[in-house]
């Protein structure tokens, strides 16, 4: 959502995208897309955001797609994700987004970063050994 929609965080992950993105190396859940889009319909209907800044929005969501790696979400990876939801007490999209990073990590090489804005979500990629940016929040 900080890349469709200015807030918080937006700046330093823009600029922690802008090198990844001309080395191809950008990886994403396919529930990515279905949680951005849903993100953007609530902050349409909250009006915490302008109908043009949502619509720019679904755009971007739209012209930013072909720049990822998308990782399946598979019967295996779901089991993962269900162990993770457990172990580190994450909510289930989040899990899925741990273990499609973990799936990522494990079978393409490359130096990855997993990069959320959630500290429960951060500390168990930390714990899975993955690593974060500099700014990734963990307190």
């Amino acid at each position: 959502m900080k890349l469709l929609i200015l807030e918080a965080g937006s700046a330093e992950l823009s600029i922690a995208l802008a090198g990844a993105a001309t080395e191809k190396m950008l990886a994403s859940s396919q529930i990515s897309y279905v949680e951005a889009g849903a993100a953007i319909a609530r902050r349409e209907r909250e009006s915490t955001v302008s109908m043009a800044a949502c619509a720019m929005a679904r755009h971007q969501l739209e012209d930013d797609r072909p720049a990822y790696a998308i990782v399946d979400v598979t019967p295996t990876l779901v089991r993962l994700a269900a162990e993770y939801a457990d172990a580190f007490a994450l909510r289930g999209f989040d899990a899925v987004q741990l273990a499609s990073a973990q799936t990522v990590q494990r079978t393409v090489p490359g130096p990855w970063f997993f990069m959320a804005f959630d500290i429960r979500l951060n500390r168990a990629a930390k714990l899975l050994g993955l690593e974060l940016p500099p700014w990734a929040p963990l307190q």
